[in-house]
C-alpha cells in the first residue's frame, strides 16, 4: 500500500501514513464532542447555552474548544449578532453539512448495536 500523502488531489492522501494532514482531521472528527456537536447543529442554527445543554456533560470550556476546531476546520460558523445581551448563533457549513451523515449512521449504529458490545 502506498504511504503517499500530499497536498494535491484526494486520491494520494493515504490516512495509514504517519505525516497524512489526514489523521487531524479523523482526530477531530472522531471526537465524541465533535460528532455529538455536528450533530445538535443538523437542524440549523444553535446558539451555545443551547448547544451546552443539548450536549449534556460537556464543560463550557470542552465545548468552546470543540467548537472553535471544528471552525478552523471550516466545518461550522459562528456568526455574532450585535445586540444587548450579545447573540451568538453556530451553524453548519457546506462542508460540515457534508459530514453530518456519516456522523449521524455511527450515532445511530452505535445506540443499536449498543447492547451487543461488552
Amino acid at each position: 500500500m502506498s504511504q503517499l500523502c500530499s497536498t494535491g488531489a484526494h486520491d494520494k492522501h493515504d490516512v495509514y501514513a504517519l505525516q497524512c494532514p489526514c489523521r487531524d482531521v479523523l482526530d477531530l472528527l472522531a471526537n465524541k464532542w465533535a460528532a455529538l456537536a455536528i450533530g445538535a447543529l443538523e437542524d440549523g442554527p444553535v446558539r451555545f447555552g443551547d448547544l451546552q445543554r443539548r450536549l449534556q456533560g460537556i464543560s463550557p470550556k470542552v465545548l468552546t474548544t470543540t467548537l472553535r476546531r471544528l471552525e478552523d476546520s471550516g466545518f461550522i460558523d459562528r456568526e455574532i449578532y450585535a445586540e444587548v445581551p450579545l447573540r451568538v448563533e453556530y451553524s453548519l457549513t457546506d462542508l460540515g453539512r457534508s459530514v453530518s451523515s456519516p456522523l449521524a449512521a455511527l450515532r445511530t449504529w452505535v445506540e443499536t448495536h449498543l447492547h451487543e458490545i461488552a
